[in-house]
């Protein structure tokens, strides 16, 4: 078997990825993400995950009807608790050691985010899932990625999204949307594409973080990225994407 591309990588799911067809967390979907995570843990890659809240609640909705946002993104935080602890479960079940960390203290259902912490848990070979995401209002799942993947010294994000990649429009709605195989932080940016808000992607940028979009709903994708294998868009420096490229061919 070859050896990975990267030793230590930053799973990001948003809350969408545990509904299933249904809002709420879904038993099934719940699962098959976790077969894909206990596939690579097991190969030997450090994996950490941040995971979004939006199946649970929609702070934009409130706050469009009035709700205060820093309210509106508290409530949101404790959304990604509850799919957290889900995916933990889903994990250990399958013998997966795995530790949930929150942002916000609640000592009874999880640890407390300390960074020195979170690495030694991942040297360990365990799953840490990130939970409340940056503990602050304001501030999105995907600034609450790159912040910890920076922390722990993830050498990549991996964004796990419902289609392969990053597009010029949304494929859904515009049939004729290409696809993007590589891109550089500044044209994610000045082309004002959503992949992720432009303080992560900033961030991202900063500390020379690439950013892969891939589909996770087909299985073995995660595997396939961490692996090397040309899928999804590549998001980095654009002399580290054309090496990438290189080493694909």
């Amino acid at each position: 078997m070859s050896a990975p591309r990267f030793s230590r990588v930053l799973l990001k799911i948003s809350g969408e990825a545990f509904a299933g067809e249904d809002a709420g967390v879904d038993v099934g979907t719940t699962r098959a993400m976790a077969e894909q995570i206990a596939e690579v843990s097991r190969a030997g890659v450090s994996v950490a995950v941040v995971v979004g809240g939006g199946n649970i609640w929609r702070g934009k909705v409130h706050e469009e009807a009035g709700m205060d946002r820093a309210t509106a993104d508290y409530m949101g935080m404790l959304a990604t608790v509850i799919n957290a602890l889900a995916l933990q479960d889903a994990l250990e079940r399958m013998g997966v050691p795995s530790r949930v960390q929150t942002a916000i203290a609640m000592h009874q259902i999880a640890e407390p985010y300390i960074r020195r912490r979170a690495i030694r848990h991942l040297e360990k070979g365990r799953v840490v899932i990130f939970a409340a995401g940056t503990g602050n209002p304001y501030f999105t799942t995907d600034t609450t990625a790159a912040l910890r993947a920076v922390e722990v010294g993830a050498e990549a994000i991996l964004k796990a999204t419902k289609v392969d990649g990053i597009y010029s429009a949304d494929p859904k709605k515009h049939p004729n949307a290409t696809r993007f195989e590589r891109l550089d932080y500044m044209e994610v940016l000045q082309l004002g594409l959503e992949v992720m808000d432009s303080t992560s992607m900033a961030l991202c940028m900063d500390n020379a973080l690439p950013v892969i979009v891939f589909d996770m709903s087909a299985p073995g994708n995660i595997r396939r990225v961490i692996w090397g294998e040309p899928i999804g868009t590549y998001v980095g420096r654009r002399e580290d994407a054309v090496a990438v490229a290189a080493r694909s061919v």
